[in-house]
């Protein structure tokens, strides 16, 4: 998925993550940090705006939660998965 990409979102990333990146990346290209460039900073402005609605539509019709709780469970090893089920008996 470009959007992803060009947000530098990790294969399994939470929304509070994508919403990071997001901030991230809009400081670093707001077109008032880039007086040399401005044309190209609106750019990517308007790319990355892009690609987070795509990324949030995307997260908002999706079937599983993107919270971190859920992609924490979704990514145990089964020895975690273990221990949070039965805990440590």
């Amino acid at each position: 998925m470009k959007a992803k990409t060009l947000l530098g979102l990790r294969e399994k990333s939470s929304l509070k993550e994508i919403k990071n990146k997001y901030k991230l990346l809009m400081k670093k290209w707001h077109p008032d940090k880039h007086s040399d460039n401005p044309d190209k900073a609106t750019t990517m402005s308007m790319q990355i705006n892009e690609a987070y609605e795509t990324v949030l539509e995307y997260c908002s019709q999706y079937e599983f939660p993107f919270d971190e709780e859920a992609i924490k469970k979704a990514t145990y090893s089964p020895s975690e998965w273990w221990h949070d089920k039965f805990g440590g008996r």
